[in-house]
C-alpha cells in the first residue's frame, strides 16, 4: 500500500470522494469565512423549563385533587359498608348516617330533623353500589 500524502488542515479534501469540496460544505471553511458563534440558548431553555414546570405542576395538582376526592369517597364508602343497618338499601334512595349511644355508626331512612342523634351525613347508593355523599340543603323543598 502506498501512503497517501496528508493535506494541510486548511485544505478541504474529502478522502472518500477524492475531491476538494469546500464550496459544498454548509459552513465556512477558510480563515476569512464569517465566525460561527453558538446561539445563546439559555433564555430559550429557561423559558421552556418554566413552561413545562407550570404545565406539569397544573397536571400534578389536578391528579392530587382527584386522588383526594377518591380517598374521601373510599373513606365514606368504607364507613357506610361497615355501618349497621337492618335493611337492604335501594339504589337511588337517600339514607342518613348516625352515631348511636354505643358510638356505633348506623344507617337509617329517618331524616336528621326527626330525631336528636348525631348525624354524620346523607348518602345515596348509585347503580355501581357506590355511596355518594349528598350535600346538605339549607332549605329543603316541601
Amino acid at each position: 500500500m502506498e501512503e497517501q500524502e496528508k493535506k494541510p488542515d486548511l485544505v478541504v479534501f474529502n478522502e472518500e470522494t477524492q475531491r476538494y469540496d469546500a464550496a459544498l460544505k454548509p459552513y465556512g471553511t477558510s480563515a476569512s469565512s464569517p465566525v460561527i458563534k453558538p446561539t445563546n440558548t439559555a433564555t430559550w431553555t429557561g423559558d421552556g423549563v418554566r413552561r413545562v414546570n407550570k404545565i406539569l405542576k397544573g397536571k400534578f395538582d389536578e391528579v392530587k385533587k382527584e386522588y383526594e376526592m377518591l380517598m374521601e369517597k373510599f373513606q365514606y364508602n368504607d364507613m357506610l359498608y361497615n355501618a349497621k343497618f337492618g335493611f337492604e338499601p335501594i339504589i337511588g334512595e337517600t339514607y342518613h348516617l348516625y352515631i348511636n349511644k354505643k358510638e356505633e355508626l348506623f344507617l337509617s331512612i329517618i331524616d336528621p330533623d326527626q330525631w336528636n342523634l348525631e348525624h354524620r351525613g346523607s348518602f345515596r347508593l348509585n347503580s355501581d353500589k357506590m355511596w355518594e355523599k349528598i350535600e346538605e340543603l339549607s332549605n329543603k323543598e316541601e
